[in-house]
């Protein structure tokens, strides 16, 4: 096996294993999962920018390595930082609030979700009756203000 098998390998490795803990509902499982996900990319870019070259800085062009790479990984790793600064700060005051770092389950969110799938609300399917998007349908809401007031139209 290359060298380059190895980190593609390695890095399919960290992307799965990172995507898995974000799906968690444990803020420490996520935090680890961003770390991953940022080390894998980091391992992109470095299996992706090509071989090894001469610096880009004097001489001939002949042989070169392109600096682009390696500034996207600089600035991976840069936000990757910041986002794990974020995360444990989030963490942080969880744990300061609720002595929990799981993420609960949002009843008003998930009643919404409940009321949005509904297939038996006929105001919501404009092939059973009312669509809100017609223009043809839609009153004008200034109507009933200028004819409650009296103003002439």
């Amino acid at each position: 096996m290359t060298v380059t098998l190895v980190l593609v390998i390695a890095m399919a490795v960290l992307f799965s294993c990172g995507v898995y803990l974000l799906l968690e509902r444990s803020l420490t499982r996520m935090l680890l999962g961003v770390l991953l996900l940022g080390n894998a990319l980091n391992l992109l870019l470095l299996t992706m920018s090509g071989a090894a070259g001469k610096p880009p800085i004097g001489g001939s062009s002949a042989g070169i390595t392109d600096p682009l790479p390696q500034a996207f990984a600089l600035t991976a790793i840069v936000i990757t930082f910041a986002v794990s600064a974020f995360l444990l700060a989030l963490i942080h005051r969880s744990w300061k609030l609720s002595r929990a770092d799981e993420v609960e389950v949002d009843e008003a969110d998930a009643a919404i979700g409940r009321q949005r799938d509904d297939p038996d609300d006929p105001d919501d399917d404009p092939e059973a009756g009312f669509d809100p998007t017609s223009p043809e349908d839609a009153d004008d809401p200034h109507e009933s203000r200028t004819q409650q007031e009296g103003a002439p139209r």
